[in-house]
């Protein structure tokens, strides 16, 4: 190949620099998170209390929002990956994801029966439901498309597209769900629901700056992602065959 065509290539390719700055704003999503309910709303425990309501939105965050948004750039990773084992990566991370997503939910509905709280009455618990719901069928579909051999390859070669735009939809949906979660948990917490004596969220305390926050940086992560899988000229050509044989069948 020569020096023009490598050339050419390396441009081709996602900006190392950028792929970083993706990682490094999960990395301060889980932290900011998980810093909220340890610090302002008292930790964690599974006991039916608030405590163990505190799992839930550090649980979603970390796997529809981080380990999502991760899981789907990776097949444009400045990286020499096979194609192999980016499958293999990108459909454990996504496994994680669902696992922990639904650890999440188990805690809003356990912390709900044990208070005598309605279930799913509000918007982000209906935008929330739908979209586990949607993240869990997009796996399995996936698995079975994509890993497993005894799906033919024309049809492997049409879901294809319609994994990818579902895949985009679901992540946009888990960022619309985050932030009305945070929103509608700090205006519960901060206005006496359970029983806080910290100032009401229009005066902005400590914990409502933190937690909106959190909230611009899940934001920031989700438009970096979002730039990463909208831009063409970042796709990896190798990837791009669906036509091949099934990966669980390949020997290389």
């Amino acid at each position: 190949m020569s020096i023009e065509c490598l050339e050419h290539k390396s441009k081709m390719r996602l900006p190392v620099s950028l792929y970083l700055l993706s990682v490094w704003l999960g990395f301060l999503c889980v932290i900011f998170v998980f810093l909220w309910s340890g610090t302002w709303r008292g930790g964690f425990s599974w006991d039916g209390s608030f405590l163990q309501f505190n799992w839930h939105p550090a649980l979603m965050v970390t796997s529809l929002v981080v380990l999502y948004g991760n899981a789907i750039v990776l097949y444009r990773v400045p990286l020499t990956w096979s194609r192999r084992w980016c499958k293999l990566a990108h459909a454990g991370l996504l496994f994680m994801a669902v696992v922990l997503a639904v650890l999440g939910l188990c805690a809003a509905f356990d912390f709900h029966s044990a208070n005598n709280i309605p279930h799913l009455y509000s918007l982000h618990s209906w935008t929330g439901i739908s979209t586990v719901a949607l993240f869990t069928l997009q796996w399995f579909v996936g698995l079975c498309a994509f890993l497993l051999p005894w799906t033919p390859l024309a049809i492997r070669a049409h879901l294809k597209p319609l994994h990818i735009w579902m895949g985009m939809a679901i992540f946009i949906l888990s960022l619309i769900t985050s932030l009305s979660g945070i929103n509608e948990k700090l205006l519960l917490t901060l206005n006496g629901r359970n029983g806080s004596n910290t100032e009401p969220y229009t005066a902005l305390p400590a914990e409502a700056l933190f937690a909106n926050s959190l909230g611009v940086l899940v934001v920031i992560f989700g438009l970096v992602v979002l730039k990463i899988l909208s831009t063409p000229k970042w796709k990896n050509p190798e990837f791009e065959n669906e036509t091949d044989r099934p990966l669980l069948t390949d020997a290389r």
